[in-house]
């Protein structure tokens, strides 16, 4: 196979198990089979034992395959793609600061308050974005399956671990999920919930901005390609 065909067949690999392993109907007979701690263990080992050799393949022959689109010249693109790599960031650090019950924090509240009130989902989300970021300036089908893997194990998993915990919690869940969205900003738009002041984490902000300062000087240095041009 050639290198294109290695970088999908570790991402069919890479998505397939991470969201066969966390399905409704698979997931409950895991844990009840092994226990809760063991199958995290197992899962977790797997996710690592696909994703690190899909990484491994893709930065050893990055830009392989046809090239479906270029628009890493396009000045607009480019300040669009940072713009959502910064976001990304955002939402990630968040989803540590305001832990979500969504999520695999045991003792989340079922409040939701910074973070949670753009989305449930925040690490899920920050995830996605930076895939479809990355998706915009890297064109070549090589990269596109690489980049791609990222929201499709993201969005899929977002629902399954949304409808998941809808019957492991019950009421206290069903209230949280009425309240929020998994789409940003769908709930605040929509009026289910307000923005306060005290939901706004500067801490998030500052080091989403500070690690998006760092990441645009080092990313040649370190991954290859210059984002700023």
């Amino acid at each position: 196979m050639d290198a294109t065909s290695w970088i999908g067949l570790w991402a069919i690999l890479f998505v397939v198990t991470h969201l066969g392993m966390t399905a409704r109907s698979i997931r409950p007979r895991l844990v009840a089979a092994m226990g809760e701690r063991p199958y995290l263990g197992i899962y977790s080992l797997i996710s690592f034992a696909t994703l690190i050799p899909l990484t491994i393949e893709f930065f050893r022959n990055k830009h392989s395959g046809a090239m479906l689109w270029n628009l890493s010249g396009e000045a607009t693109v480019r300040v669009f793609s940072i713009t959502l790599m910064l976001l990304a960031l955002v939402f990630v650090v968040g989803a540590f600061i305001t832990p979500s019950p969504a999520g695999l924090a045991p003792n989340a509240k079922f409040e939701p308050r910074g973070m949670l009130k753009f989305t449930r989902q925040p690490l899920f989300v920050g995830l996605s974005l930076f895939g479809f970021a990355h998706m915009l300036m890297n064109g070549w089908v090589g990269d596109l399956l690489y980049f791609g893997s990222f929201p499709v194990v993201s969005i899929i998993g977002a629902w399954h671990q949304d409808q998941r915990k809808l019957v492991q919690l019950g009421d206290d869940y069903r209230k949280f999920r009425e309240q929020t969205s998994i789409l940003p900003g769908a709930a605040l738009i929509s009026g289910r919930i307000q923005l306060s002041a005290a939901d706004l984490s500067i801490p998030a902000l500052v080091v989403s901005v500070a690690a998006t300062v760092l990441l645009l000087i080092a990313h040649q240095r370190i991954f290859g390609g210059n984002p700023l041009g």
